[in-house]
C-alpha cells in the first residue's frame, strides 16, 4: 500500500517518494490545448492549486536551476516523473512540451502578515529566492548588461527600489528568453493572497498598487511570454489588476473547463477507497462510501461532483478515526467568521436556512472584489461560493445576470458555520451559562431561560442591531443563532404555517417525551402606547388563536411550551404558559 503525502504540495517529492497520486496530469494537455496566453483559475483553498502548478513547473521547465554563481544550469530531465502517467499517452504533441520552455514559476500562499512592511518584505524575499535561481545569468556573456546585472544583484541581496522589484517578472522573463532562445512559461500561484492579507489588515491600497504593476508588467504585452497560469480564490478583475489584459481566460468554478483537476471526482476517490481498504471493508463489514459523500461531497465545480481533497488524504490516512473536519481545522476562516459577524440580520436567517439543508437563491458577481467584500448580499454570497463554503445547485442568467440556488455542501461545512455562530456567542457569555441557558428552556425553567437571555441580549446585541427598520428580525435571528445549539435534539423551524398562521420560532423535539416550545415576538415601536408586558399577553392570545400548536401536535409532542417574547430595544419580557 502507497503512502499518502499529507501536506506535500511539490510534484516531485510525491512522484519520487513513491506516494498515492491521483493523476491529473491531463491538466496539462487542457493547458496546452488553451488558446489564452494568461488562464486565471480561481479555486477553494486546499483544493490542489499548488499541486498542479508545481506539476507544470516540473513538465515545461527546460533546465535544473543552477543557484551557484559561474555553474551552468543542467538539463532538465523530469520524463521520468511522468513515467506511466497519462499524459505521456496524449500523444507527440503534447509530449514534445516537456522540458520546452524556461519557467518562472513562484507561490505567494505564505504571504500573509498583518502589516505591509512585514508584507512587502516578504515579497522581496520570494522575489529574491526566485532571482537567486537564476544567478547563472550574471555570468552570461550575453545575457545581461552592466546595469541589468546591477539591479540583478540587488534584486537578489533584497536592496532593489520598489520600482525594480515591481518589473522583476518581466525582466526576468526577458533574461530567460535572451540566454535560451526561447519564450517563458510564468506559473504564480495563490496570486491573490498577499491581497486577501491587505484586505483584512489595512494595507489594501499599498498591496494592490504593488500586485497590479508586478503583474501588468509580467503578463501585459510581454513579447517574452509563452504562456502564464495563475491561481487563486477570487479573480479580482475589478481593481484593474489584470486592466487592458486582453489574453486573459478565467475559468472560475462555475466553468466546466478544468473543473476535474481541482478536489476529486468520484471516481477518483472511488479507486483511492479501493486503493486503501480497511481490514474491515475487505470482510464485507464496513463501507465507507455514504461516510465519505455525507462529510466530503457536494461541491460542483461546472457540472461535476468534486470532492474535498485535503479532506479525503487526512481521512484515509487516519482509518481509525473516521470522518472529522479536517478542512475546517487548517484553512483560514477568520474572514468568514468576521463577515458573518458584521452581517445583517437577514443574512445570518438565511444561513440558518442553509444550516438546516435548504436553499437560498441569489446573484452572483464572478468578478467578486475584496474591498466590497461585505458592503452588499450579493458580494458577500459571491465570496462565500468562491471559498468553497456553499455550492451551487442550479444556475439561471437573467439579462446577462447570473442568478445560483445555493445549498451548504456537506456536513464538514455545515459545522464550521455552527461553529463560527456559536462560538461569536460564546464569545460574549461564558460555555457554561450558555448550557444553562439552554438546560433551561428544554427543561421548562423558563425564569431561568428569561434571566440569562437579558444578560445575554445587554452584552451583545449590537451585533444584531436593534436600531435598523426591523428589530423584530434582528430578535428572530438573535434566538435562531442561538437555537443552534440544540440541533441535535431538536429540528429548529421558523416561519412556518401552522394552525392558521406562521409562527416565529418553533423547537420541535426529535424524541416525542421532551417539550415541544413556540416562541412569537412582539415588538413596541416608539411612542406606543404599549407595555412590555401588555405586548406578550398580545403574543400569547396570537399562539393560541391561531392554533401554531398544530404542527407539533400532529407530530406526535404533547408537552408544548409556549412563549412570547416581547421587546423595546434592548428591553425584554417574557411570558409563557404550557399549552395542553
Amino acid at each position: 500500500m502507497k503512502k499518502i503525502a499529507i501536506g506535500v504540495d511539490d510534484f516531485s517529492e510525491i512522484i519520487e517518494n513513491g506516494c498515492y497520486y491521483v493523476d491529473k496530469t491531463l491538466f496539462i494537455k487542457e493547458i496546452i490545448d488553451d488558446g489564452s496566453k494568461v488562464i486565471l483559475i480561481p479555486r477553494p483553498r486546499r483544493f490542489g492549486k499548488t499541486l498542479n502548478l508545481s506539476m507544470l513547473n516540473y513538465y515545461f521547465q527546460n533546465t535544473v536551476p543552477a543557484r551557484k554563481s559561474g555553474e551552468t544550469p543542467a538539463p532538465a530531465d523530469n520524463a521520468r516523473l511522468f513515467s506511466g502517467l497519462k499524459i505521456m499517452e496524449a500523444g507527440a504533441e503534447y509530449t514534445s512540451k516537456l522540458g520546452a520552455y524556461p519557467v518562472i514559476s513562484i507561490t505567494l500562499k505564505d504571504v500573509k502578515h498583518a502589516r505591509w512592511e512585514d508584507c512587502y518584505s516578504a515579497l522581496k524575499s520570494v522575489i529574491s529566492k526566485l532571482y537567486i535561481n537564476h544567478r547563472y545569468l550574471i555570468d552570461a556573456a550575453t545575457a545581461l548588461s552592466d546595469e541589468e546585472k546591477t539591479v540583478f544583484v540587488s534584486i537578489c541581496s533584497k536592496t532593489a527600489e520598489k520600482s525594480e522589484l515591481e518589473a522583476s517578472l518581466k525582466n526576468l522573463s526577458d533574461y530567460l528568453c535572451r540566454y535560451y532562445g526561447k519564450k517563458v512559461v510564468i506559473l504564480i500561484d495563490e496570486y491573490d493572497m498577499p491581497i486577501q492579507a491587505g484586505y483584512v489588515n489595512g494595507y489594501y491600497g499599498e498591496i494592490i498598487e504593488f500586485m497590479r504593476n508586478l503583474l501588468s508588467g509580467a503578463l501585459k504585452g510581454n513579447n517574452y511570454l509563452e504562456k502564464s497560469v495563475l491561481t487563486g480564490i477570487l479573480r479580482v478583475a475589478k481593481e484593474s489588476i489584470f486592466s487592458g489584459l486582453n489574453n486573459l481566460k478565467v475559468s472560475t468554478l462555475l466553468d466546466e473547463r478544468y473543473a476535474e483537476y481541482f478536489g476529486f471526482t468520484e471516481e477518483e476517490v472511488e479507486a483511492m477507497a479501493e486503493a486503501f481498504k480497511t481490514e474491515s471493508e475487505i470482510c464485507g463489514e464496513n463501507n465507507r462510501s455514504v461516510e465519505l459523500k455525507n462529510w466530503y461531497n457536494g461541491y460542483i465545480f461546472g457540472k461535476t461532483v468534486i470532492y474535498n481533497p485535503w479532506s479525503i488524504i487526512n481521512y484515509f490516512d487516519n482509518p481509525d478515526t473516521g470522518a472529522r473536519p479536517y478542512w475546517m481545522n487548517t484553512s483560514d476562516n477568520s474572514v468568514i467568521k468576521d463577515l458573518i459577524s458584521q452581517s445583517g440580520s437577514d443574512v445570518k436567517m438565511e444561513i440558518e436556512k442553509l444550516i438546516k439543508g435548504e436553499t437560498i437563491e441569489k446573484e452572483i458577481d464572478e468578478n467578486i472584489v475584496y474591498s466590497e467584500v461585505g458592503r452588499n448580499e450579493k458580494s458577500l454570497w459571491s465570496f462565500f461560493l468562491m471559498c468553497g463554503y456553499l455550492k451551487v445547485i442550479k444556475t439561471r442568467i437573467i439579462e446577462g445576470l447570473t442568478f445560483c440556488e445555493l445549498a451548504v455542501p456537506n456536513k464538514e461545512v455545515e459545522i464550521i458555520y455552527k461553529s463560527t455562530i456559536t462560538g461569536w456567542f460564546e464569545n460574549y457569555i461564558q460555555k457554561n451559562e450558555f448550557d444553562l441557558m439552554l438546560k433551561s428552556l428544554i427543561t421548562a425553567d423558563i425564569e431561568t431561560f428569561e434571566k440569562i437571555f437579558k444578560k445575554f441580549v445587554l452584552a451583545s446585541m449590537s451585533y444584531f442591531d436593534v436600531s435598523g427598520n426591523e428589530p423584530e428580525k434582528v430578535y428572530h435571528a438573535f434566538v435562531l443563532g442561538i437555537m443552534l445549539g440544540l440541533s441535535g435534539s431538536y429540528d429548529v423551524k421558523s416561519n412556518r404555517e401552522s394552525g392558521y398562521g406562521r409562527y416565529d420560532v418553533t423547537l420541535a423535539p426529535k424524541s416525542k417525551s421532551s417539550h415541544g416550545i413556540i416562541f412569537e415576538f412582539k415588538k413596541i415601536d416608539p411612542g406606543e402606547n404599549k407595555t412590555l408586558e401588555t405586548a406578550c399577553d398580545e403574543a400569547l392570545k396570537q399562539i393560541e388563536a391561531k392554533e401554531y400548536k398544530t404542527e407539533l401536535k400532529a407530530a406526535g409532542v404533547n408537552k408544548i411550551i409556549e412563549i412570547a417574547l416581547a421587546f423595546e430595544g434592548k428591553k425584554v419580557m417574557m411570558k409563557h404558559r404550557t399549552a395542553e
